[in-house]
């Protein structure tokens, strides 16, 4: 097919022979909305895979822990054995890779929505840069033309799973107020932030906060084989995603850890956390609990009493019901840090109710854009903190997302690991779609 790069951050294909089948790297593919919704989930010829050549080499980077072979499903391709979900990401194309990137507030001109997209391992570089530092060895970001650091205080929030186009559009029709008074204040990527491969949860909040892609800090995925111990790792669940640092490569530093004493710093309901000065999942380390965050479900708000959660959805859906529970304690937590004589310098919020939305109901769902309604109203409460303090003009906000969401067809189904089994040949399939040979 083609000539892998040998570098991280390689642009270049050497075609052998017939027809590329990433060759079309358009960040701007399928954007605005309706250009989505004409072509749902389309097939590869017609697809556009942005930063390809980059995003599949670092995947590879880790001898003890990369695949022997990775499969790209195509969009609309629907996993009953993987959770069965509605709507879904792990791909490298356009849409499954895109989460929205917004900048807001001191040090950013207010300048719309801007033609033009970013990649997951820009934010680490970008927050340094508002902190006034910088990222030993990592490249330059490529967003450091549209902020200028000395503000006060930097708030970065992260919206697992949502698709950007749908929440610009969700915004400039005033269905997401609080999105809107982001935009007002700031800029918004038309082309989003781009996920590393694969486009999964773990491995791009990894590469958001240390800027190095899944192969240099060895979270490969929210599953992978471990090769010197043998084992299959499962690092993404509420059972072990407070341990995911643990995971991390040696020598690769995180954001918090990169700004040390020389700044304050709050983690809330972040697995990458190491370093933090306040971290929600270092309090459930420390609770002794052996099933994480799991095992303190009932101490937790009642999401049937959470006035920011639509009531239909916490009563239809289980997953909804948890994820409402998990973002009201971490808006129980942003009150508490901002409350404080001097907040942080540095808070970092991961919201996680609009991953739940979307892989339930598929991208432009009702409950999909419930879920972001949801988060914009304790975005609302956020800013109007923010606001009685006293503070929005000394405070820079991100707002962005560890990766898209696309359409998938139920009617779409198959497995390569039972057609490679079926042939003798030995495979664990991680991932879903990191094969490892050998059984």
């Amino acid at each position: 097919m083609n000539g892998a790069p040998t570098s991280e951050d390689s642009d270049s294909w050497v075609t052998l022979a017939g027809r590329n089948p990433v060759g079309n790297e358009d960040a701007l593919f399928a954007i605005p909305l309706a250009a989505a919704l004409a072509d749902p989930s389309p097939p590869n010829e017609r697809n556009a895979y942005p930063f390809a050549a980059a995003r599949l080499a670092q995947a590879f980077l880790d001898p003890a822990r990369a695949p022997d072979l990775a499969v790209v499903p195509t969009p609309r391709h629907f996993r009953p054995d993987h959770g069965g979900h509605l709507g879904e990401h792990g791909s490298l194309d356009a849409v499954q890779s895109r989460g929205p990137l917004i900048l807001s507030g001191a040090g950013v001109d207010a300048r719309g929505v801007l033609p033009r997209a970013a990649r997951i391992i820009d934010v680490a570089p970008t927050l340094a840069r508002l902190c006034g530092t910088q990222l030993p060895g990592r490249r330059a970001s490529g967003l450091d033309e549209l902020v200028t650091p000395g503000a006060r205080h930097v708030v970065a929030l992260l919206w697992d799973g949502v698709n950007c186009s749908d929440l610009l559009d969700l915004a400039g029709a005033g269905e997401l107020p609080h999105v809107a008074r982001l935009l007002g204040r700031g800029l918004a990527l038309a082309g989003g932030v781009v996920a590393e491969f694969p486009s999964v949860t773990l491995a791009n909040h990894t590469s958001a906060l240390t800027g190095v892609g899944p192969g240099v800090h060895s979270i490969l995925a929210n599953e992978f084989v471990d090769r010197p111990t043998n084992r299959t790792v499962f690092a993404n669940d509420e059972t072990t995603w407070h341990r995911a640092c643990d995971l991390l490569r040696p020598g690769v530093p995180t954001l918090w850890e990169l700004l040390g004493a020389s700044r304050s710093t709050a983690c809330v309901n972040e697995p990458v956390d190491r370093g933090a000065d306040y971290s929600t999942l270092a309090l459930v380390r420390g609770s002794g609990s052996g099933s994480g965050a799991a095992g303190l479900r009932h101490m937790l708000p009642d999401p049937r009493q959470d006035r920011h959660a639509d009531q239909h959805w916490v009563a239809a859906d289980a997953g909804y019901a948890w994820s409402a529970q998990v973002d009201a304690l971490g808006l129980v937590q942003m009150h508490q840090l901002w409350d404080e004589a001097e907040p942080p310098y540095l808070t970092w919020w991961n919201v996680v109710g609009t991953d739940a939305g979307h892989h339930a109901g598929g991208p432009y769902s009702m409950q999909a854009r419930a879920a972001m309604r949801d988060a914009d109203r304790r975005l609302g409460e956020l800013l109007d903190v923010i606001d009685a303090r006293r503070l929005s003009d000394n405070t820079t906000i991100m707002l962005l997302s560890d990766h898209g969401s696309e359409a998938t067809d139920p009617a779409c189904q198959g497995s390569w690991s039972e057609a490679l089994e079926h042939a003798g040949v030995p495979v664990r399939d991680a991932g879903p779609g990191f094969l490892y040979f050998g059984g």
